[in-house]
């Protein structure tokens, strides 16, 4: 499992030796071969540390649940992990992870979203490595501009013609984790949250019941957003929009270099990114409405029980620094949690997306809710999100339901309140 990167026999430290670090993370394929050439780097300035790379599955599901074994025994290795946005709480809360305060950035040297979404009881206890953001897909060579409302949206959606795009608007709605982010941006863009700034459950209030209502019947009216989304996820929808038969889809970055492929893509040099819209006055009157999109993303966090914990965070520096966040991007297309970053013109040539107008999506990113059970949290909404949107129960009751199962679950595990508005700084 483990590769050295040192060029040396593979032996731990001696006596007065290098300090002996184990990065885990993603390795495979051309991610494999960066980590190692910046790793490789880090040594080659730093001779005191010999850093080692242990492979680790792909899927974050897989992922989580080796950490959590490892974690939970108080194995002083990995000493460097890549955690998935959600995680970074419930690590911090179980102690598994160190605060990372002395490498606290200076105000606005990372997308504030970023670091709320690694904060926990005002402490930072992890890096972001880089961003993911829900975008809005939309075919330029069918309208003459994205929409800014999701009123807009809608009425293009219903203006299309069904014969050539037999699809409005395509999304992940099958029960998964997925299905949360989605709502979550429509929740945004109505003015509601899952859990409010005083951390009491808020996902059955009025601006979020209005946004299930709008998802379920955008479904219900048959067409727009066609029933087929409530089993699809990523790839299904892109696939779709690949194809020629959406007109708008949500989906991650990812999605742009594999659309703009002209050999395998029907809507190559046809389609822009923008922001996901807001729901305009028609739809709400909440003052907090805006154009929102689910962050994602990787972070670095140090173990709580790594014997070299000061090597360990200068590695996570050392990671996060700008000139490998460009590589990063160059490379494998990753965007930089950096805001900065996006005014440099190397980071222009080496997004697929315009550098702009990624940046004018990331700053409306917004963190699920910063507590240590999101997991379970989700697990819940999932349910009860997909029973309305297949007809099975009314939002309001679902939503309803789906806040007392939520409140239960902070109850049981004894998170007041006011811990949970604690979370972000």
């Amino acid at each position: 499992m483990l590769v050295l990167l040192s060029g040396c026999d593979g032996a731990s430290e001696g006596p007065g030796g290098p300090a002996r670090i184990v990065f885990s993370g993603s390795a495979v394929g051309r991610e494999a071969e960066l980590v190692r050439s910046q790793l490789g780097r880090f040594m080659a300035e730093n001779p005191d540390v010999m850093v080692e790379v242990q492979a680790t599955p792909d899927a974050a599901d897989q992922r989580h649940q080796l950490y959590v074994q490892w974690l939970n025994a108080r194995v002083g290795e990995p000493d460097v992990l890549q955690l998935d946005v959600i995680w970074t709480p419930e690590f911090a809360a179980a102690g598994w992870i160190l605060p990372l305060d002395s490498l606290a950035p200076e105000r606005g040297a990372f997308f504030p979203a970023t670091l709320a979404a690694n904060s926990w009881n005002g402490r930072l206890y992890a890096l972001p490595w880089f961003v993911d953001v829900g975008m809005l897909y939309w075919r330029t060579d069918l309208l003459d501009g994205p929409p800014a409302t999701l009123e807009e949206l809608a009425r293009m959606a219903r203006a299309r013609d069904p014969e050539t795009t037999p699809y409005g608007f395509v999304w992940q709605g099958a029960r998964y984790e997925g299905l949360v982010t989605v709502f979550l941006e429509h929740l945004g863009a109505f003015g509601g949250e899952i859990v409010d700034e005083e951390g009491r459950v808020a996902v059955a209030r009025a601006p979020a019941v209005d946004a299930l209502r709008f998802m379920t019947a955008a479904v219900a009216e048959g067409g727009w957003v066609p029933s087929a989304v409530l089993a699809w996820r990523e790839e299904q929808t892109r696939f779709a929009f690949q194809n020629g038969q959406a007109l708008f889809m949500r989906n991650w970055p990812y999605a742009y270099s594999l659309l703009a492929d002209r050999s395998a893509s029907e809507v190559a040099g046809r389609f822009a990114v923008a922001p996901l819209p807001v729901a305009g006055a028609v739809l709400t009157s909440a003052p907090n409405a805006a154009p929102t999109a689910a962050l994602g993303g990787a972070q670095l966090a140090v173990n709580a029980r790594s014997r070299h914990p000061d090597a360990a965070r200068r590695v996570v520096e050392y990671l996060t620094r700008p000139d490998q966040m460009l590589e990063r991007a160059r490379v494998l297309g990753h965007y930089p949690s950096r805001p900065d970053l996006y005014d440099d013109p190397r980071l222009a040539e080496a997004l697929p997306v315009p550098a702009a107008e990624a940046r004018r999506v990331i700053e409306r990113a917004r963190p699920r809710p910063v507590i240590p059970v999101y997991t379970e949290l989700s697990t819940i909404l999932q349910i009860w999100l997909h029973r309305a949107l297949t007809g099975q129960r009314d939002p309001a009751m679902a939503l309803a339901e789906a806040a007392r199962e939520i409140e239960r679950l902070l109850e049981r595990v004894r998170l007041a309140p006011t811990a949970v508005a604690g979370a972000t700084p």
